[in-house]
């Protein structure tokens, strides 16, 4: 159980702390794919969708066998060719 004062530091020691996906500091959001502790699981179903979209629009194959990193790699050119995402 969580006492009043535990929350209350717990707020305190975060204070004045952005959320990283929010705030100016965008070197969370740019980590290079190949770098992501996470990047060798299968992607996303966010990821598949938005690929197939992409995908269709671009004229071009969906492989739904893609890992994290290679569907956010695949996402990142498939916007450049359809101008998407800018």
């Amino acid at each position: 159980m969580t006492t009043k004062h535990t929350a209350d530091k717990h707020a305190a020691d975060h204070a004045g702390h952005e959320n990283p996906k929010t705030g100016d500091d965008h070197s969370n959001r740019d980590k290079n794919p190949d770098d992501w502790t996470t990047g060798d699981e299968p992607m996303t179903g966010a990821q598949a969708s938005y690929l197939k979209t992409l995908s269709e629009e671009a004229g071009d194959s969906f492989d739904d066998g893609l890992t994290k990193a290679e569907a956010s790699k695949r996402i990142d050119a498939l916007q450049d060719k359809t101008g998407r995402g800018k």
